[in-house]
């Protein structure tokens, strides 16, 4: 199974956006999957459900931050290089998609993109098929596995 599908079967399966992404490259992570599914679940939904940057985005980012990032606080080239990154593969993720903004990707989706209740909604066969959420997920995977040479 390719990370795409992965993240469209995780996000199925009722991870979040975040989730999903991250979680598609657990095994390339060098954390437990427990652990991974709890850094990315506050991002969710464009953080927290407040339909910001895409949680599809904040994966990408959580996955390249854990295989590319940099710890020391003094690191001025790893710090470039990542922030570099980032825009590269958000870059994409917008010339794709038309936005990285969850709620400008869900506009067409009636009543969602201004739905920032802390609630979800249930994950329904009508959810789903309203949504393209999966997709998103699975083209943020190929972005990653893209830039990262995975």
């Amino acid at each position: 199974m390719t990370h795409a599908e992965k993240a469209r079967q995780l996000f199925k399966e009722g991870y979040n956006c975040a989730q999903a992404v991250t979680l598609a490259f657990e095994d390339e992570l060098g954390i437990d999957r427990d652990t991974a599914a709890k850094l990315a679940s506050p991002f969710g939904g464009g953080l927290g459900r407040m339909r910001e940057v895409c949680g599809c985005v904040s994966g990408m980012a959580i996955v390249a931050g854990l295989l590319k990032g940099y710890s020391d606080p003094k690191a001025r080239e790893e710090k470039t290089d990542i922030y570099a990154l980032i825009q590269e593969m958000a870059a994409e993720y917008r010339e794709q998609n038309g936005s990285i903004i969850c709620r400008e990707l869900l506009s067409g989706v009636p009543n969602a993109s201004a739905d920032t209740h802390p609630q979800p909604e249930a994950r329904t066969a009508e959810y789903y098929k309203k949504r393209p959420c999966a997709e998103l997920a699975a083209m943020a995977a190929e972005i990653v596995e893209k830039h990262l040479g995975l």
